[in-house]
């Protein structure tokens, strides 16, 4: 097989080719438009054998401090049909070491580990051991073209992801009791309501609940201008869904969604909402409301060992495990580049909440401003 690869510059040829490949939504041409504000680049490249559409990757770069050049990085990508996936795997990354330079290219595909489905709540060391044996299949192929699995991995590869084509009350079925008797008991509340997020009032409350979800929890958010980029750049691909208790809203999830994939990028609840048990009808309803779209996979986008995941793993009796990351080095520089990343993701994690609350206090000095 002796393929082409060529870039993309059409926003609607992008998309169309994305969506009938059954390519994830962070493969779409938005998701790069938003990632273009912030420190990336983003190219679009099309793979073909012949006449033949073999595969697809939207490719972000990272500029990186010289000699590096730049890291290459597929979120939820390449687009490739199982048996073609080394070659388009190989092409690509010839590609980009051709016209890119770039230290590696590093890839996180919506691609299933083989053993994949696994029972709900397995152990870390199930997975552990899973995510260390020797590939296998059409992975063993991955492996050949000089991949391997790498630690520095940015999407979680555990997660779980409900299949949408039964009717609802199967889905219901494979919720645990609890949550079934929490979503009935949501719908049934007084003066609530669930739908799409339309107003820029009502997104004021998300962001404000989204950033109260990230202080409780713990964890860092982007800024308001990042979540309302999302919007902008996504179009109609973005679904921010909530639930409100009269005027004010209570809780939300926000989606990316292809044709095929409805993928979660954040969901917070209040204080109140929580009170009403709304985060449960609302996950139903974001189900129920990509359902009647012809989606067919509802992605809840990672799972820890953290309360926001046990959450999540109510709504199914099962857990899903993609491959994870893959890199392949580019450059002889890519060992200095491997050891270097752990420690920079996590002076970003540790230094982004450190970052805002000086913001605030700095605020706080200066009576509010």
């Amino acid at each position: 097989m002796t393929l082409r690869v060529t870039s993309c510059r059409d926003r609607d040829v992008w998309d169309r080719t994305v969506v009938t490949s059954g390519g994830h939504p962070l493969q779409l041409w938005g998701w790069g438009e938003l990632k273009s504000r912030y420190a990336w680049s983003a190219d679009r490249l099309l793979v073909h054998d012949g006449d033949r559409l073999v595969g697809c990757a939207q490719v972000l770069y990272r500029r990186l401090p010289p000699p590096l050049k730049s890291l290459a990085y597929v979120p939820r990508g390449p687009v490739a049909e199982e048996a073609d996936r080394a070659a388009v795997l190989t092409a690509l990354a010839d590609h980009v070491k051709r016209e890119r330079g770039s230290v590696a290219l590093s890839i996180e595909p919506d691609w299933a580990e083989p053993a994949s489905p696994l029972p709900k709540a397995v152990s870390d060391e199930e997975v552990a051991a899973i995510e260390a044996a020797p590939p296998t299949g059409w992975l063993q192929q991955v492996a050949a073209a000089g991949f391997s699995r790498s630690a520095n991995t940015g999407l979680i590869p555990r997660t779980l992801i409900v299949d949408l084509t039964p009717d609802e009350d199967d889905l219901l079925a494979a919720f645990s009791s609890s949550t079934r008797q929490n979503v009935r008991k949501s719908f049934r509340a007084k003066d609530v309501r669930f739908g799409e997020v339309t107003t820029d009032a009502d997104l004021e409350q998300v962001l404000a609940i989204n950033r109260e979800t990230g202080k409780r929890a713990g964890f860092a958010v982007h800024d308001d201008g990042y979540h309302r980029a999302i919007r902008d750049l996504m179009g109609e691909r973005s679904q921010l869904l909530a639930a409100w208790e009269g005027d004010e809203v209570v809780a939300f999830v926000w989606l990316v969604v292809s044709d095929t994939t409805a993928f979660e990028l954040y969901g917070g609840v209040s204080p109140r909402g929580m009170k009403l048990r709304l985060n449960y009808g609302l996950k139903f309803h974001a189900m129920k409301h990509v359902k009647a779209q012809g989606v067919s996979r509802y992605d809840f986008n990672g799972l820890l060992n953290d309360g926001i995941s046990d959450f999540k793993r109510q709504f199914a009796k099962h857990e899903d495990l993609l491959i994870g990351t893959w890199d392949k080095p580019l450059s002889p520089l890519y060992p200095v580049f491997a050891s270097a990343l752990p420690k920079v993701r996590h002076a970003l994690k540790r230094g982004i909440p450190a970052a805002k609350q000086k913001v605030a206090a700095q605020r706080a000095r200066l009576g509010g401003r």
